[in-house]
C-alpha cells in the first residue's frame, strides 16, 4: 500500500463505465486495470465457474474479473445493491467463488443507494487515501465523465441510423471513445465534449432516410452492455432505427448518487413510481418498475416501439413481462420481449429484430397515410 500508482485496480465492463471508473482512478494516482472487453473468452471462463442457473450478468462479470485478476489486477471491484435483485448476494459469490479458484486479488464493493458518501468510502478503501478534496475530484470527474458518455451514445445511436456508408458512424465513434479515454482533468472533458460532436458530424448521412424510434428498456446491464445483448443497437441502426437506452448509468446516479438539491427534473425512479402505478404499486426488485413504466413513457411520447431485453432467470423481469398484456390494453406500442443467455443463437435474434421493425415500419406508414387522409378530407 506504500506505493500507490502500482496498485492496479479493476472492475467488470458494462458498456464504456470503464472509461469513466479509469479517469476518476487516475485523479489517486492508482492504475485501473482495465481487462480485455467482453468477449467469447470472458464468457467461456465466466460459464465455466459459475451456477448454469445464475443469470449472464454474473457470468460475464465472472469472467470479467478472471482475466483482470490474471493481467495482474490487484483488486477487483464489484457493485451491490440492497432490496429483492440477487445482485444484492452476487458480490459475496463471486468473492467466494475467485477465492476457491485460487484467486488472492483483493475484492472490493461499492454499495449503491449509499450516495455520494458511499462513492467516497469505495475509494478509501480502494486507494487507503482519506482525502475528502481528492475524492471530490475523482468522483465529480466520475459523474461527468457518466453524462458525457451517455451523450455520445446518443450521437452514434443518431448516426448510426442514417449513415450513408455501413460501419463509418461506428468509426467516428471509436475515435471519440479514445478521446475520452487519455482525458485527465474536467477543463479537458469540457474541450473534448466539442471535438466529439465535430467528430461524429462528419459522418455521411441520408437526411431522407425513414427513421424509426425505439427504447430500450429492461434489465439494466442487458440495455447497456452491447456484448451482452448482442450488439442490437448496431443490428437496430442497419435497419434504419435509432434507439434510446431508458435505463442508463447517468439516470441510475440521478436517483443512487447526485443529492436532490443538484438534479433537474424528474428522475428515472421518480417517473417509474408515477408511471407504473396502474400497473404495478412497488419495486419488486431489479429494473422492474422501470420497465413497466418505460413502456406507458415510449408510448406517451410517440415513439415507434419498444424492445424488453432481459438475461434468462432473472425473476424481476418476468413479472414485467406478464404485466406488459395489461399496459397494451392502454397503451398501443409494439413490444418485443428478448431474453438472452449464452445459449441464445445469432441468426433467430436477427430474424425477430426484422420482423418486429417491419411491423412498426408498417404502424408508422398506416399511421401517416390515415393522417394524410383526414388532411385531405378537411381540405388542408
Amino acid at each position: 500500500m506504500k506505493d500507490k500508482k502500482k496498485i492496479k485496480v479493476s472492475f467488470p465492463h458494462m458498456g464504456t463505465i470503464a472509461v469513466a471508473w479509469s479517469a476518476a482512478l487516475r485523479k489517486f494516482g492508482v492504475e485501473a486495470y482495465v481487462p480485455p472487453y467482453t468477449n467469447k473468452k470472458a464468457l467461456s471462463l465466466g460459464v465455466k465457474n459459475s451456477p448454469e442457473s445464475v443469470c449472464l450478468p454474473y457470468k460475464l462479470i465472472m469472467g470479467n474479473f478472471i482475466e483482470a485478476i490474471d493481467g495482474g489486477a490487484d483488486y477487483v471491484a464489484m457493485l451491490t445493491s440492497p432490496g429483492c435483485c440477487r445482485l444484492g448476494v452476487y458480490g459475496l459469490n463471486l468473492q467466494s467463488a475467485l477465492s476457491d479458484l485460487g484467486y488472492e486479488a483483493k475484492y472490493v464493493e461499492l454499495s449503491l443507494y449509499d450516495g455520494i458518501k458511499g462513492l467516497y468510502k469505495f475509494f478509501r478503501d480502494l486507494t487507503g487515501k482519506n482525502n475528502w478534496f481528492t475524492a471530490t475530484k475523482a468522483i465529480y470527474m466520475f459523474i461527468r465523465m457518466v453524462f458525457a458518455l451517455d451523450d455520445l451514445e446518443t450521437l452514434h445511436s443518431y448516426y448510426r441510423a442514417r449513415e450513408v456508408k455501413t460501419g463509418e458512424a461506428d468509426r467516428h465513434y471509436n475515435k471519440c471513445l479514445d478521446m475520452y479515454k487519455k482525458i485527465n482533468s474536467t477543463r479537458e472533458l469540457k474541450k473534448i465534449k466539442k471535438e466529439v460532436k465535430k467528430e461524429m458530424s462528419k459522418v455521411e448521412i441520408d437526411k431522407n432516410r425513414e427513421i424509426l424510434h425505439v427504447d430500450l428498456t429492461g434489465e439494466i446491464y442487458m440495455v447497456d452492455d452491447p456484448f451482452a445483448n448482442q450488439y442490437i443497437e448496431k443490428e437496430l441502426g442497419k435497419m434504419g432505427v435509432q434507439t434510446r437506452r431508458s435505463l442508463t448509468v447517468g439516470s441510475f446516479m440521478k436517483d443512487a448518487i447526485i443529492p436532490k438539491i443538484f438534479r433537474k427534473g424528474e428522475t428515472h425512479l421518480q417517473r417509474a413510481d408515477r408511471l407504473a402505478k396502474p400497473y404495478l404499486t412497488r419495486d419488486i426488485g431489479g429494473d422492474s418498475l422501470e420497465s413497466v413504466s418505460d413502456v406507458v413513457y415510449a408510448d406517451l411520447k410517440g415513439t415507434d416501439g419498444i424492445i424488453h431485453i432481459s438475461p434468462f432467470t432473472c425473476m424481476p423481469e418476468i413479472m414485467s413481462q406478464n404485466i406488459f398484456p395489461s399496459v397494451r390494453e392502454d397503451h398501443n406500442i409494439p413490444i418485443l420481449t428478448l431474453v438472452m443467455d449464452e445459449q441464445s443463437g445469432k441468426a433467430g435474434y436477427i430474424t425477430r429484430l426484422e420482423a418486429f421493425v417491419d411491423l412498426m415500419r408498417r404502424k408508422k406508414r398506416l399511421k401517416n397515410g390515415n393522417k394524410n387522409k383526414e388532411k385531405i378530407a378537411a381540405g388542408i
